[in-house]
């Protein structure tokens, strides 16, 4: 720390009549801490210590680089495991009406709050190096709050908001690289499943049933993942089967019917337009090469 920054602990529960409050604290031995709740916004990084961290009915294994987001009302304290480590972390308050100043503003600049009310996702971590940089905006913004630089209350308040949209960003960062690796997973279950079943009825209703998710979603994922639609895929995946099983000898008036297609007069159309052959001039095509080929050995 360039200058004492850490304070003792604040056994308070209210916040002095200022938009915000900072605190960096480093304790060895705490005593326990009930759990509390208060009326304005606390968001918490973790530095160092052993601590699980209990938010309403979930509970956190805290390591370095994890911040909390606490919203009004939200019931929440710690359990130290052991006093072998200093308890370090910052604690950012936000009083309720200053909250509501920024959201009417721009509900951008709440977002990260926001996220943790709707959806009751309370932490979220960042890497090295993200941690890295969150600690040093608190430090730089804590020894502004500290100083008597000339305009200290107009910078305080630009760092501040500087810091929540930086914040901001890594909570939406986290949320989205969350949602595409499930997605991606879906998608990947789609086509085994699709793989697995060509025989059975792969309607885009049926899918949905069996994935428990809406048919928009699915055709939005398969379009984007595969740049075809899922009715295109099937189809394909359907005409690789069949032309396969009649390369192997099975009569064609039974392959179409296995692989989903209603009638011949449909299955022979898509044939030909994916294969350039009937699927009786193809299978006589394919004879044809492996003879000659089997004549020239």
């Amino acid at each position: 720390m360039k200058k004492r920054l850490p304070t003792d602990f604040n056994t308070r529960q209210y916040m002095e009549p200022v938009d915000f409050e900072l605190f960096y604290y480093s304790d060895v031995a705490l005593a326990s801490v009930a759990p509390h709740h208060h009326d304005y916004y606390e968001l918490y990084f973790f530095l160092e210590g052993d601590v699980n961290y209990h938010i309403e009915d979930s509970m956190y294994r805290l390591t370095y680089g994890d911040c909390l987001l606490i919203p009004p009302g939200t019931s929440h304290y710690p359990i130290f495991l052991s006093h072998q480590k200093p308890y370090r972390r910052f604690v950012f308050w936000f009083r309720k009406d200053y909250y509501q100043k920024l959201h009417a503003a721009d509900p951008d600049l709440t977002y990260c709050f926001d996220q943790a009310a709707t959806h009751r996702i309370y932490r979220f971590r960042a890497d090295t190096f993200a941690s890295q940089a969150i600690q040093g905006k608190l430090l730089d913004l804590l020894e502004e709050i500290r100083g008597n630089r000339p305009f200290k209350r107009q910078t305080a308040e630009l760092m501040a908001i500087s810091f929540l949209l930086h914040i901001n960003r890594l909570v939406y960062d986290t949320i989205h690289q969350q949602s595409a690796a499930c997605e991606n997973l879906l998608y990947l279950n789609i086509c085994d499943y699709i793989n697995r079943h060509l025989r059975e009825d792969l309607s885009l209703d049926s899918l949905a049933a069996f994935f428990y998710v809406s048919k928009f979603h699915i055709s939005h994922i398969f379009k984007e993942n595969m740049g075809i639609s899922l009715h295109q895929y099937i189809l394909k995946k359907r005409l690789h089967a069949s032309k396969n099983a009649i390369l192997s000898g099975q009569p064609i008036g039974l392959v179409y019917h296995q692989y989903g297609f209603k009638d011949y007069t449909s299955f022979f159309r898509a044939f030909k337009k994916e294969y350039g052959a009937s699927p009786k001039e193809y299978r006589t095509q394919h004879l044809s090469l492996v003879s000659s080929r089997e004549d020239t050995t």
